[in-house]
């Protein structure tokens, strides 16, 4: 087994319930297939990254989709709110005995393997690893034991989680990595190539 380990979080895949930021612009049936073609492209920036990795679904484990048992270990996210989630996603983690945990979500259209092979490398000199999202959130979060604080008191989906989560931070060796942007509304995807297939009943 290695030391280090990557979670990721996931949404099921179905129609009304995953992106719906995103569904209000383009309907729920287009923001599926946005978020079906994102999950396939997260599988293909993970699926060759040499740590062990768990996907934590939103709702129920799908035994045979595109997360292959080979690959990925399968779980469900627990609590009540995204910090919960994360929290105990992280717990587990530990309590399993990795010692390098990293947590990404599952709508990450400008993350490529060598981003995340970067991040488990900066952690092992740094108490933390965060990827700033361009909302104020991160779309990444490494750590090399549990600070629960990161978790709680927060304002999860606004653009002062980033801030208020390096606060709790405070005094120890910090590795930041490149600004990304994730998708959650229209705005994010209307002027990239890939996404027009998606969208062209908005555009027409």
């Amino acid at each position: 087994m290695s030391k280090s380990l990557l979670l990721i979080l996931t949404r099921n895949p179905e129609l009304g319930k995953c992106k719906t930021r995103l569904a209000a612009t383009v309907g729920d049936p287009a923001a599926l297939e946005i978020y079906k073609f994102l999950l396939d492209h997260t599988v293909s920036l993970t699926k060759y990254l040499g740590v062990d990795k768990w996907v934590f679904y939103s709702e129920e484990i799908w035994e045979n989709d595109i997360w292959d048992n080979h690959f990925y270990q399968k779980k469900l996210q627990v609590g009540n709110d995204l910090g919960e989630r994360m929290l105990n996603a992280f717990k587990e983690s530990f309590q399993a005995g990795f010692d390098q945990v990293i947590i990404i979500g599952s709508d990450m259209y400008h993350l490529a393997q060598k981003d995340l092979e970067e991040a488990f490398h900066q952690l092992k000199n740094h108490d933390y690893v965060v990827g700033p999202a361009e909302d104020g959130g991160y779309y990444l979060l490494g750590m090399k034991q549990l600070n629960e604080k990161l978790f709680q008191n927060k304002a999860w989906g606004t653009d002062s989680v980033l801030a208020s989560t390096i606060q709790d931070m405070e005094g120890a060796n910090i590795a930041l990595l490149d600004e990304r942007n994730d998708v959650d509304y229209y705005e994010d995807i209307k002027d990239i190539g890939a996404f027009q297939p998606f969208i062209k009943h908005i555009k027409a």
